[in-house]
């Protein structure tokens, strides 16, 4: 499983690194090899430290093919790239992110990173799809980030999403990302938020305890 893993990872990241610098027309750009280490490393230590059970369920959730929505994110996020690239390294059109605010989302990407990690070690349910897994005897968890809130996975997510385009130095594409990736995400956090109340024993009881979905104080 776990050499299925690094498979996997290096076929996403291969097309990655082809998007931002293919795009860009250069290879000068210690941003993008910055922002792709970051990925790099953190699939490498997920794969390490996770349990294979989890990476199973995360790669096929449920015994299944991914679904459409998750190739769907895939496209949107290569999308951003592209735009990242020919930005940054062709056309100029809004390459003007300053270096100490690319520096800034660099390590807002490297703590994303840290919290998912933080919520996959901790809940061995932390599946890429949001499912009831009977199949895998899913109960509440309600340590690590989860004390604190519902789903610190979203949290990363939105905190990813924001960071990403001015990390690679472009603000048309954190334009690019942003408005089709935010509102997905907020409708799949609510859905998933009532699936849990209303089908997974103690969830709700949990939700009374722990107020806040995603941010704290505010949401």
């Amino acid at each position: 499983m776990r050499l299925s893993a690094y498979i996997q990872s290096v076929l996403f990241l291969i097309p990655t690194a082809i998007a931002l610098f293919g795009s860009a027309g250069t290879l000068a750009l210690p941003a993008f090899w910055i922002y792709i280490a970051l990925f790099a490393l953190a699939f490498v230590v997920s794969i390490a430290i996770l349990d294979p059970d989890l990476l199973r369920e995360r790669m096929r959730p449920g015994g299944k093919r991914l679904p459409l929505a998750l190739w769907a994110i895939t496209i949107i996020l290569f999308a951003h790239w592209i735009v990242a690239g020919l930005d940054v390294g062709r056309f100029h059109w809004s390459d003007t992110v300053p270096v100490w605010l690319q520096a800034a989302a660099l390590i807002v990407i490297a703590a994303t990173w840290v919290l998912t990690l933080w919520a996959m070690r901790v809940n061995r349910f932390f599946s890429s799809v949001a499912r009831i897994q009977s199949d895998r005897g899913q109960y509440v968890i309600t340590t690590g980030p989860y004390a604190f809130v519902r789903h610190p996975g979203y949290l990363a997510g939105f905190a990813m999403i924001i960071a990403s385009g001015l990390a690679l130095g472009s603000w048309l594409s954190v334009v690019v990302l942003l408005i089709p990736a935010v509102p997905g995400l907020i409708v799949r956090a609510v859905r998933e938020d009532r699936m849990l109340q209303a089908e997974l024993p103690g969830y709700r009881d949990y939700a009374a305890r722990v107020r806040w979905r995603v941010l704290p104080g505010i949401w």
